[in-house]
């Protein structure tokens, strides 16, 4: 084992690769983020829908944005990874490949973009209701304790409100999405969470129309987080510290 993969020296990590941007959060170190493509390659064609499309440029987007700290990562650290809900195993075999080629980790473990943000928003106790809508995906999910339940995923988000796309169609499938949600649910747990309303997660989340329309649709208290951009990637830090002191099991 080399020096730096000691247990004592390991960095804990965490990445969110969005469709339009990605983001490192690294102990000691903080967070950087930018773009999810580069120059040749614009934002959203490298991640597309939630999915890593291209592998060696998601590698060089990581790359550079690790290049920013002014401490080099070590290799042999853990990495909390951010997947979209229902992730399949071909799209996540993707996503390690991507982080092993940039950090070289001891651990890769994967958590659900909608639990992470719970984590980084204070929020994962009880039961709760979350969105988040991102740039090109949106995720729906019912927690319990910080588990995911249930949840739902649309390909569909903030950057196609440009393309025709509406604040209250978006609206109505996350409110289609809470239904289904309902019925596959114990009538206490969503109960519970409803009464406590949804948090909002996401670019969406600062869109001057998107919360309100959905409070609208769901009937409900749509809280958004306080940082919702980065609430992922802060919870997803926060459940790579825990691995560091907890290495055995997830």
């Amino acid at each position: 084992m080399r020096p730096s993969e000691s247990p004592a020296t390991r960095t804990a990590l965490a990445v969110d690769f969005g469709s339009s941007v990605a983001g490192v959060w690294a102990a000691r170190r903080g967070t950087v983020s930018g773009p999810s493509g580069d120059a040749f390659a614009p934002a959203g064609s490298l991640v597309r829908r939630g999915r890593v499309v291209d592998v060696d440029g998601c590698v060089a987007v990581l790359r550079q944005l690790v290049a920013r700290y002014a401490d080099p990562i070590p290799a042999g650290g853990v990495v909390a990874a951010c997947r979209p809900v229902l992730t399949s195993q071909d799209d996540q075999a993707a996503m390690r490949r991507v982080v092993e080629a940039v950090f070289e980790p001891a651990r890769v473990a994967f958590i659900d973009t909608v639990r992470a943000a719970a984590i980084g928003s204070g929020a994962a106790a009880g039961t709760l209701l979350v969105a988040d809508l991102g740039a090109q995906l949106t995720e729906v999910a019912l927690l319990q304790h910080g588990n995911v339940l249930a949840a739902r995923r649309a390909e569909i988000g903030t950057r196609d409100l440009a393309r025709g796309a509406t604040a209250d169609l978006i609206a109505d499938i996350v409110a289609r999405h809470v239904d289904e949600l309902r019925d596959s649910a114990a009538s206490v747990e969503m109960a519970s969470a409803s009464a406590r309303g949804m948090l909002l997660v996401g670019d969406g989340a600062v869109h001057p129309e998107l919360p309100v329309a959905l409070a609208a649709a769901l009937r409900m208290r749509v809280h958004r987080a306080a940082a919702p951009r980065t609430a992922a990637l802060n919870g997803a830090g926060l459940a790579a510290m825990s691995l560091l002191r907890h290495p055995v099991g997830t």
